[in-house]
C-alpha cells in the first residue's frame, strides 16, 4: 500500500479505519510476530559491508538502517470482528554524502550482496545529485557510540497474548457501550513492533527494540425521533507500553470533574465504553452552547492535540525554513523571531519541552534515527520562544554545533528527516487539582477528548472542538453542552493561560498517525500536560448556519 492511501486511512474516522485495511508490510501468520530474526552479530557485519562498500567509493560519511517493522491490528463492531492484521516489513536503507550531497537508496535484498548492490547506488546516486547541489551539506559532529542497545521497557509483550483474549477485550467493551446507551460501536486495538539497527562510519552501532500500543473506540447513539445522533471517542492515549497498558490499575485511574475519569500508564477499556455508552446518551439531550467568550478548562487528553498543532508543528525547523511549504504549510514562528530572544510564545506561565526520553511516551527511544542520543531540551521557557528542533544537518542554521536527536523513518524504505519529538506542557509547581480550577471559574467550559479541529498554513490562526463540554458557572459543573468550538491564534491562546494543574494530574497524550514529507511518512508522538486554564477565549456554537 501507498503512504498516500494510508495517511488517507489514517485520517479517516474510526469507524472507517476499522474496516479491512491494508497495512505497510505484508501478511505473515501471527506466530512469526515472536520470530527473533536475524542476531546483532549478522546485522553488524552487514553494517559494516555497507559502510565499507560505500566509504570505498568515495563516500565521506554512510549510515545504514537494517529494520524489522510488524504490525497487529484487531478490529471489531457490536458483537462481530471484523478484521485481523498480523504484518511484517523487513528490509534496509543505506544513506551516504559524496561531494556534500545527500544519496540514499533502499532494498528489501537482506543479504551481503543485496546490501554491497545497493550502498554502491547509493554513492551513484549522491554523485549525479551533486552536478546539481549549491550549498554542500554540514553534519554537525556526534560522538561514536560503539555497540549499544535500547528496549522500551515493557511488561508483557502485546504479541504473545493470544488473540482470543484481545477480541474478547474488545467485544467485552463493545458491550459495555451498547450496555449503557450506545447504538453502534467500533473497537480496535494496534500494536506495533520496530526492531532497528543502526549503523554509521561514525563508529555507531545502535540496536534498539520499541513497542506501541493503541487501544480505541468510537460509540454512538441515536434519537429515533429526530434522527439525531451523537459519537463519543474513547479516552484512551496510544502509548510506548506492552499489553500491560491494557491491564487497569487503581493507581493509575485519575477522578475528573463531572464524572469524567482519566487514565495515566493503565487503561480501563471496560469502564471507559460503559462511561461513553452513558454519556453519548447525554450529549443527545444537551444543550447548544451560547457562543461568546470562555474560560476553558482544557483536560490534558483534549490539550495534547492543541500543544501538538500550535506548538509542534511550527517548531519544526525544517518546516520554519520553508521544506514543508508545498505539503503542509510554513510556521509563523520564524527565525528572525526567535533571534530576538524576546519573541512571547505565551506568558510567563508557559513552559514548552520537547523530550525524546519521556518513559511510556510513543516518541520513547535511545537513539535517534542517525545515531544521536536522545535528550530532553526546551522550546519555550516563561513564554519566550528559546528553540527549535533540528537534526544533525540542520542545526548549524541556527547556530548551535549539536543534533537535538529527533531524525526519524517511518520505515527502512524511507529516508530518515526530522520529525517531532515529544512536546509537551510543564505541569504547575504548586498543589491544584482540576476540581479547584472549576471552583475558580466564574463563566466557561471544561472540555475533555479530541474533536474536529482546523489550523492555518502558518500554524497560528486555528479552531478546535472535543469530545465532552460541560458548561462551569460561578465555580461549579451545570451540566454537558454541545456545538462547541474555540478559535483563537497561538500567540493570544498561550498568552490567556491562566493557570496548571500540578504533576499529580500529568497525563499524555497521542498521535499515533502524524504525517509530515513528500512522499509522506507517519509516525507516532506524544504530548504531556496537566489539565490547564485559559481565560476568555472566544467559542462559537458550531450548529449555528451563517447568514
Amino acid at each position: 500500500m501507498n503512504r498516500r492511501k494510508f495517511l488517507h486511512l489514517a485520517g479517516m474516522g474510526f469507524g472507517g479505519a476499522a474496516l479491512s485495511v491494508p497495512l505497510i508490510g505484508h501478511a505473515i501468520p501471527v506466530e512469526q510476530l515472536l520470530n527473533s530474526g536475524i542476531d546483532t552479530a549478522a546485522k553488524k557485519v552487514l553494517a559494516d559491508i555497507a559502510l565499507n562498500t560505500a566509504t570505498s567509493q568515495g563516500a565521506t560519511y554512510a549510515d545504514i538502517r537494517i529494520g524489522r517493522y510488524l504490525n497487529q491490528y484487531v478490529f471489531t463492531r457490536e458483537k462481530k470482528v471484523q478484521n485481523i492484521e498480523n504484518t511484517e516489513s523487513f528490509g534496509f536503507g543505506i544513506r551516504v554524502i559524496v561531494n556534500g550531497t545527500w544519496g540514499f537508496a533502499s532494498s528489501s535484498d537482506v543479504t551481503e550482496e543485496g546490501i554491497a548492490k545497493t550502498a554502491a547506488q547509493a554513492v551513484a546516486i549522491a554523485k549525479a545529485n551533486s552536478r546539481l547541489q549549491k550549498d554542500p551539506v554540514k553534519l554537525a559532529a556526534t560522538p561514536g557510540l560503539g555497540e549499544v542497545s535500547w528496549k522500551t521497557p515493557i511488561e508483557q509483550n502485546a504479541f504473545e497474548v493470544p488473540v482470543s483474549d484481545k477480541v474478547d477485550l474488545l467485544l467485552s467493551a463493545n458491550a459495555k457501550a451498547l450496555e449503557n446507551g450506545a447504538k453502534f460501536v467500533n473497537s480496535g486495538l494496534f500494536f506495533v513492533n520496530e526492531k532497528k539497527y543502526f549503523a554509521s562510519t561514525d563508529g555507531s552501532y545502535v540496536d534498539q527494540d520499541i513497542h506501541r500500543v493503541w487501544p480505541n473506540f468510537t460509540a454512538t447513539a441515536i434519537d429515533k425521533d429526530t434522527g439525531k445522533f451523537r459519537s463519543r471517542q474513547a479516552l484512551s492515549a496510544p502509548m510506548g507500553m506492552g499489553y500491560e497498558y491494557l491491564v487497569p490499575k487503581p493507581e493509575h485511574r485519575v477522578k475528573c470533574p463531572a464524572g469524567v475519569v482519566g487514565y495515566s500508564y493503565s487503561y480501563d477499556m471496560l469502564e471507559d465504553a460503559a462511561l461513553a455508552g452513558k454519556q453519548v446518551k447525554e450529549k443527545l439531550r444537551a444543550k447548544s452552547i451560547k457562543p461568546g467568550k470562555y474560560d476553558l478548562v482544557l483536560d490534558p487528553n483534549h490539550l495534547g492535540l492543541t500543544i501538538h498543532e500550535s506548538v509542534g508543528h511550527p517548531l519544526e525547523l525544517d518546516r520554519v525554513l520553508g521544506y514543508e511549504a508545498n505539503y503542509a504549510g510554513t510556521s509563523f514562528a520564524t527565525v528572525d523571531k526567535w533571534k530576538t530572544k524576546s519573541f512571547e510564545y505565551g506568558n510567563d506561565k508557559v513552559n514548552l519541552f520537547a523530550d525524546k526520553t519521556q518513559k511510556h511516551s510513543l516518541g520513547a527511544v535511545g537513539y535517534d534515527d542517525e545515531g544521536v542520543q536522545t535528550k530532553q531540551w526546551d522550546l519555550v521557557r516563561k513564554g519566550i520562544l528559546v528553540n527549535y528542533q533540528a537534526i544533525r544537518d540542520q542545526i548549524h542554521m541556527i547556530d548551535q554545533d549539536a543534533s537535538h536527536g529527533c531524525c526519524y523513518a517511518d520505515s527502512w524504505s524511507s529516508i530518515q528527516f526530522q520529525r517531532m519529538p515529544n512536546v509537551s506542557l510543564e505541569a504547575g509547581k504548586e498543589l491544584y487539582s482540576p476540581f479547584d480550577m472549576i471552583k475558580d471559574v466564574e463563566k466557561g467550559i471544561y472540555i475533555v477528548g479530541r474533536g474536529s479541529y482546523s489550523i492555518d498554513q502558518q500554524r497560528y490562526n486555528f479552531q478546535f472542538g472535543g469530545t465532552l463540554y460541560y458548561e462551569i458557572k460561578d465555580g461549579r459543573i451545570e451540566g454537558m453542552v454541545e456545538d462547541v468550538a474555540y478559535q483563537s491564534n497561538t500567540q493570544e491562546f498561550w498568552n490567556s493561560c491562566e493557570s496548571i494543574c500540578d504533576e499529580s494530574d500529568y497525563r499524555l497524550f497521542g498521535s499515533f498517525f502524524d504525517g509530515k514529507g513528500q512522499p509522506g511518512q507517519i509516525s507516532s508522538v506524544s504530548h504531556g500536560s496537566s489539565t490547564t486554564r485559559f481565560n476568555q477565549v472566544n467559542v462559537i456554537n458550531t450548529a449555528r448556519k451563517l447568514g
